[in-house]
């Protein structure tokens, strides 16, 4: 008799941070002969993101860290979840649920328990979000972007984030004909985030002499975020945001200028880009991209400049250390256990679900 097929339910949601890193896994768990559903709200950006494998969406309610009414009617709004996600998952009887956060994974998670299926947990950042902190419990094991002393348990996995396979496949030259450099200086890839990045786009609109007079600048804004005063920069380019041709930009790109969300700078590491990170501050965090960047720079993929010391004059110095540091910050990204996101938490899931 023949064995019968796997299925695998995925969820998280809320951000593109907590559903890009589950699609990088659908063509590996495809590759096995996996049938792979997606659990979400019908309203979140998971929604838009989620293609070519069924969606499903359930309520969800958000639990936040300061007082608001809005936290007694969201339990409403969980439990509601908590029995549609039953439902979903006693019609599709998945094998294992993949968590990568975000409160839509809490009503997943807990049904999942009720009903005894096995959960895997993935946690992107350097501390735990709080939709993740409530499913901990829950979960059989726990896959670790980060190797911290107190996310480390007898259930946990350091594994790295995963990352789509295509961002890996881009071409140097195609980048630059993309974007019409001459490939005479290096170029420098500029981002803030799936918004942009005000305090960063402002600090490289008064430092840009410097900065093009060094490289050619590619640099994505966010949405309105474009200064016009740039258009006739011959070594500057400025996108709102890329959807078509991005790996052959990354693969075009000498060093990055960057928040530090984890999707972003395991993308740098997977890639061994060289990134000035401008972590988001503590006004406006839980502090997290403080963690992700230290993390980074400690280990030598990375340095950090904090927000309050980010200057027209500042900026253009740390970018001329960093490059002057290039290649050794390869070699460390080359020589990581954590570069290979999609592989380790693939290899977690297929040896969960008896997959050869």
């Amino acid at each position: 008799m023949e064995n019968q097929k796997r299925t695998i339910i995925l969820t998280g949601g809320g951000s593109a941070g907590h559903v890009t890193p589950n699609l990088a896994l659908v063509p590996g768990l495809l590759s096995h002969d996996i049938d792979v559903h997606y659990v979400g709200t019908a309203d979140g950006i998971e929604k838009t993101l989620v293609h070519d494998i069924p969606f499903h969406a359930i309520s969800a309610g958000k639990m936040r860290r300061y007082a608001s009414v809005k936290n007694v009617t969201d339990i409403f709004k969980i439990f509601k979840g908590v029995k549609e996600a039953k439902r979903i998952l006693k019609e599709l009887k998945p094998d294992l649920v993949f968590a990568k956060g975000g409160f839509v994974s809490v009503p997943v998670v807990w049904a999942a328990a009720k009903l005894k299926i096995p959960v895997i947990l993935h946690e992107s950042d350097y501390t735990p979000g709080l939709a993740n902190r409530l499913c901990i419990k829950k979960a059989q094991k726990i896959c670790l972007s980060f190797d911290t002393d107190d996310q480390r348990s007898g259930r946990s996995i350091l594994t790295g984030s995963p990352i789509r396979r295509d961002l890996l496949g881009g071409d140097r030259a195609s980048g630059l004909m993309r974007l019409k450099f001459n490939g005479s200086k290096p170029v420098l890839l500029i981002m803030g985030g799936s918004l942009g990045a005000q305090a960063i786009n402002d600090v490289v609109d008064a430092a840009i002499a410097p900065l093009c007079e060094r490289y050619d600048i590619v640099h994505l804004r966010g949405k309105g975020k474009l200064n016009p005063e740039l258009e006739s920069n011959e070594s500057y380019r400025q996108y709102e945001y890329m959807e078509d041709g991005l790996p052959d930009v990354f693969a075009a790109a000498d060093i990055a200028l960057s928040r530090s969300g984890a999707n972003a700078i395991f993308e740098f590491l997977a890639l061994r880009l060289p990134a000035l990170l401008v972590p988001l501050p503590l006004s406006a965090s839980r502090g997290d991209q403080i963690l992700n960047a230290q993390y980074f720079a400690k280990r030598g993929y990375a340095r950090v400049l904090e927000q309050e010391n980010l200057t027209a004059q500042s900026l253009p110095d740390a970018l001329f250390s960093l490059d002057a540091h290039r290649n050794e910050m390869i070699e460390a990204m080359r020589n990581s256990k954590e570069a290979d996101g999609t592989a380790n938490v693939l290899s977690v899931i297929l040896e969960s679900m008896g997959v050869k």
